[in-house]
């Protein structure tokens, strides 16, 4: 008698199969492969990182216990952690990252007009880079300092929904202003970035492309005031100036005029000043933009405690990839799910729950409603949560 979908099918069911099965023919995946396919690797991928696996040794262990119920997984091949392994070091990685960027579209269409702290129509975009810190010896192709290697995660995170819209995996070498060549800028969007991103030249091809930035001045800016507006300073406001960049070569860099706001943060006294090329917004708003960059270092550790990234289960370029963009895939797979059936738990408490009844048949739905059941079982204040 037919009882239900595992939860774990029910999960994938959510994936466009199709758009995968494209992404394989592009980079010939599957070329003289006679069993365990792309789509047996990234379910196995997708197993581990839900269930929180900590080697290849333990996904098989784990699998071959529940052989009879393989099938009804998805997986229609005999798992081994050799062919695992092989799967994950010889299999083009941008495979599982162009599959990753379709499901990111899907979730950016979802979250599209969810809020983020801020009355704000436009797009914004939050930019950091988070590293990865690798053993040199058994990672020689990141390095990052002579006794050290490194894999940075170069993240641009859509604060509509948290959902990381941009993503490129490099050596700990990469410095992270080097990134604003790989955008696409989107007119119109803004792009929120600390001063690690202060590169004039660079800033200026956003500017041309008709997109805002919002980034932290340094304490060396030479520049000529040339006219100041009135501003509130009851709400922590000191200033707000239209200046001209007076250095020789960033001025060369950024010839147009920009906007500086200096504010004093009411609680910690902590005096900031911020630039933009937008003349728009009001001050006070250009200052809560800055502030809501601190979603993307939420992300940042929010993955790092929740999703398989921090350990390998391979140590080739190729195998680190596969593992983190199957990571983003499922992180944002959630996402989608979360939004579709309107769930009302976090994230977490979602993967807390998945991670427990993956073989179970209850409908997907149910399961993660009756998370809300019990307003005690909770997770406490200071667990991070990006999908309140």
């Amino acid at each position: 008698m037919y009882a239900g979908k595992l939860v774990f099918a029910q999960l994938m069911d959510h994936l466009p199969l199709h758009t995968f099965r494209r992404c394989v023919a592009r980079y010939q995946a599957e070329h003289k492969v006679k069993s365990f396919s792309c789509l047996d690797q990234y379910l196995c991928m997708a197993f581990a990182q839900l269930t929180y696996r900590e080697s290849l040794r333990d996904i098989e262990a784990c699998l071959r216990a529940q052989s009879s119920k393989l099938y009804h997984f998805g997986i229609r091949s005999h798992i081994a952690r050799n062919t695992l392994a092989n799967a994950n070091a010889t299999r083009d990685w941008r495979l599982y990252a162009d599959f990753a960027q379709r499901l990111i579209a899907t979730a950016r269409r979802l979250y599209a007009h969810d809020g983020f702290g801020v009355d704000l129509a436009e797009t914004v975009y939050a930019l950091d880079a988070t590293t990865i810190d690798l053993c040199l010896a058994v990672f020689p192709w990141a390095p990052f300092r002579s006794t050290k290697a490194a894999v940075k995660l170069h993240t641009l995170l859509d604060l509509r929904g948290a959902i990381p819209s941009f993503i490129h995996i490099s050596d700990g070498k990469l410095h992270d202003v080097n990134v604003l060549d790989l955008l696409l800028p989107e007119p119109g969007a803004f792009y929120i970035m600390d001063r690690g991103y202060l590169d004039f030249e660079r800033l200026h091809r956003l500017h041309e492309a008709r997109s805002f930035f919002v980034t932290r001045a340094k304490s060396n800016l030479k520049a000529l005031r040339r006219y100041s507006h009135p501003v509130d300073r009851t709400t922590g406001l000191i200033c707000d100036q239209t200046i001209a960049l007076s250095g020789f070569y960033s001025h060369q860099g950024f010839p147009a005029p920009l906007r500086r706001v200096k504010f004093r943060d009411p609680q910690t006294g902590k005096r900031l000043v911020f630039l933009t090329n937008n003349f728009a917004l009001p001050a006070l708003i250009i200052t809560d933009l800055y502030r809501c960059r601190w979603k993307v270092e939420l992300f940042f550790k929010w993955i790092k405690q929740h999703l398989r990234i921090k350990a390998f289960f391979g140590t080739s370029e190729n195998a680190v990839k596969t593992q983190i963009w199957i990571a983003i895939s499922v992180y944002v797979l959630v996402a989608i799910v979360k939004k579709r059936l309107a769930l009302p738990s976090s994230l977490y408490e979602n993967l807390q729950i998945l991670s427990l009844t993956l073989f179970e048949r209850t409908p997907l739905d149910q399961l993660l409603t009756r998370a809300e059941a019990d307003p005690d079982s909770r997770q406490t204040s200071n667990q991070l949560n990006l999908f309140d």
